[in-house]
């Protein structure tokens, strides 16, 4: 295990994101055993006037004024940092040699900061630990010289368009200087080798203590009326990874059951069909506190995810999540699911769907929920850590002769 060390935390996700985050979850347990400074993302200049109104933009603006402060206390280990930086917003720019230079201007801008609270905090030899974030990280390691730098590839970033242009190519460079690289499935993995051979798979943990069917004690009021079945998902709500044509199919085809979606939604669900069924309701989206109590109400969980290059290799928390809560799954069949196949109901295509959640109704029992209960705990945040400091470990202990 890792103790008492600096740990530098920097991801695309914010310490003020309105969802679950995976990576708060990894630096709220980082501090219970090490001091943790996590980065928030500054400012890019466009997103500082485009978006003005934003809560978000609105607080970096008055930090950035010198009218709040940047470096905040979250518990008795744990900081959060709002850069008092603007950085420019050059993903527009075509060439790879002027788009680098512009780069590393931000990456200085950001590690200034970054440099400012090592200081105030009196941090020393600190691990940074490096979320996704291929831009705003790629220099981070030469700027800030850590005694560590690790870096997590989670997700398939560069197949969205705004990383395309860019994302590859930085990636792979980050990949090969990363101290050590970390990933959430086989697919990752792989590409992960093909650049450094110190990439491992250390898969992906959840919040167990908030996903807890004993703690739920009330029903929301507006899931209450809702007859069973219930066939719930819960998640953003878009269609560049959720298959919307058979979730349409689904409602179509059977009107017994009552489809809850929980979560923000895109412009082409806001405008499908889904809207117009009678047994399809859109509840918005909540709290992460507040999603066990509705997942307590579903009869199936589903995760009815599109295949393609953006959520080919994705590691599904959310049927850990629901796994968690007992409830039977049903899931689009994909490599990354192969780890959950001995305790969900997989399909290939709209009709298996249908016919797997008629299955995983009658087939429901509490023998069954609880061996999936336990299943699914074996994937906590704290279990997962746990992986991540032996990863660490074993490359601090030896750079050289490291073989994963």
């Amino acid at each position: 295990m890792i103790t008492g060390q600096d740990i530098i935390v920097t991801s695309l996700q914010s310490w003020d994101i309105e969802i679950g985050s995976n990576c708060k979850n990894i630096a709220v347990e980082f501090a219970r055993n090490n001091r943790v400074l996590y980065i928030n993302f500054p400012l890019d200049r466009v997103t500082s006037y485009k978006k003005r109104n934003d809560s978000k933009v609105r607080k970096r603006i008055e930090i950035l004024k010198g009218k709040a402060d940047d470096l905040i206390r979250i518990n008795d280990n744990l900081w959060t940092l709002y850069p008092k930086t603007i950085l420019e917003s050059i993903n527009w720019i075509p060439w790879n040699w002027l788009f680098d230079i512009g780069n590393k201007i931000n990456n200085r801008r950001l590690a200034k900061q970054i440099q400012s609270a090592i200081s105030r905090l009196n941090i020393k030899n600190p691990i940074l630990f490096n979320d996704c974030n291929i831009y705003r990280g790629f220099y981070l390691k030469e700027l800030i010289k850590p005694r560590l730098y690790v870096y997590l590839l989670r997700d398939n970033i560069i197949a969205v368009d705004f990383w395309k242009r860019h994302g590859a190519r930085l990636e792979s460079l980050l990949i090969r200087k990363s101290d050590l690289v970390l990933t959430n499935s086989d697919y990752f993995n792989n590409r992960a080798k093909q650049y450094n051979s110190k990439s491992i798979n250390i898969g992906q943990g959840f919040d167990s203590s908030l996903y807890d069917k004993k703690n739920v004690t009330s029903v929301p009021l507006d899931i209450i009326s809702i007859p069973s079945p219930i066939i719930g998902y819960t998640g953003a709500l878009v269609t560049r990874r959720l298959d919307l044509d058979m979730m349409c199919f689904l409602a179509q085809n059977y009107p017994q059951w009552n489809f809850v979606l929980i979560g923000p939604e895109d412009e082409n669900f806001k405008k499908s069909e889904l809207h117009t069924r009678e047994n399809v309701y859109f509840l918005g989206k909540k709290d992460p506190e507040q999603l066990p109590q509705y997942i307590d109400r579903f009869d199936v969980a589903i995760n009815p995810q599109i295949l393609n290059e953006i959520t080919i290799g994705n590691y599904p928390l959310k049927v850990d999540e629901y796994l968690a809560m007992g409830k039977p799954v049903v899931a689009l069949k994909t490599e990354a699911m192969s780890l959950f196949e001995h305790h969900i109901y997989l399909a290939s295509n709209k009709e298996e769907f249908g016919n797997r959640i008629e299955k995983a109704l009658i087939e429901n029992t509490p023998e069954n929920e609880m061996i999936r209960e336990m299943f699914a705990r074996e994937h906590s945040i704290e279990n997962n850590v746990k992986k991540i400091y032996e990863a660490m470990e074993r490359v601090m202990g030896n750079h050289s002769k490291i073989s994963f």
